[in-house]
């Protein structure tokens, strides 16, 4: 069996975008469920934007820190870095969970809910944070 969370990575990191494409079923959905007006369906959005992230991120690197696969879903924990065209820092971390289907021997996502966002290294302590959460 042809493994999809490996093709994304390969691809992804290959900056190769009608292959990191091919891993995702046309009628794909993407869910965000932190921010819902993020939502998608379908691979022409996964390239657009692909397409704009390896613009944008011309050194981009993907790693799947950690994973488990249960049935047709893959739990997968990512970092996605690199340096941004005008200089900043890009570092993603978070997790990806893929729910996955196979036509002849080929896996492709059909389905994710995506949980990577961009790393906040001076936005406080924990006090901090619980404190703009639920005021004093």
């Amino acid at each position: 069996m042809d493994d999809v969370i490996d093709r994304i990575c390969a691809a992804t990191n290959a900056h190769d975008l009608d292959a990191l494409v091919d891993c995702f079923a046309e009628d794909y959905r993407l869910t965000m469920p932190v921010h819902p007006s993020r939502d998608f369906r379908g691979s022409a959005q996964v390239r657009t934007n692909w397409s704009q992230i390896f613009a944008g991120v011309p050194d981009l690197r993907a790693e799947v820190v950690a994973r488990t696969d249960d049935g047709p879903s893959r739990w997968t924990e990512w970092r996605m870095w690199g340096t941004r065209r005008d200089g900043a820092a890009h570092d993603m971390r978070g997790v990806a969970i893929f729910e996955v289907d196979e036509d002849a021997g080929i896996e492709h996502a059909r389905a994710c809910r995506f949980y990577l966002e961009q790393v906040e290294h001076d936005s406080g302590t924990v006090d901090d944070d619980v404190h703009r959460r639920v005021g004093p």
